[in-house]
């Protein structure tokens, strides 16, 4: 699966086009947002070879409002994620989660 699959996939979660990957400095948000990243690579072996590698990445959910849900539906949309940690900057809510794609 490709990044830009991913992309598509936590625009159509979020319910708009404020998702960013590794976000330039420049880029003014607007909230909720989601930034992510590419943060690992996980190999599988078998037979002394590689045979499926995973991409796992850092998603962070920035909202204004400490209810949003919208970590919650990546979680329950990514059967491979986690939620890490919150943690409030600027008067908004950060919930950090990982995503294998």
């Amino acid at each position: 699966m490709t990044r830009e699959m991913l992309q598509n996939e936590l625009e159509e979660i979020l319910g708009s086009e404020q998702v960013y990957f590794q976000r330039p400095e420049s880029t003014k948000l607007k909230y909720p947002a989601i930034v992510y990243s590419l943060s690992d690579k996980v190999a599988q072996n078998a037979d002394n070879k590689k045979y499926l590698l995973t991409n796992r990445y850092t998603v962070t959910v920035m909202s204004p409002r400490s209810t949003n849900t919208i970590a919650d539906d990546i979680l329950r949309h990514f059967q491979h994620s986690a939620f890490d940690r919150r943690f409030v900057s600027d008067n908004l809510y950060h919930d950090v989660l990982t995503v294998f794609y």
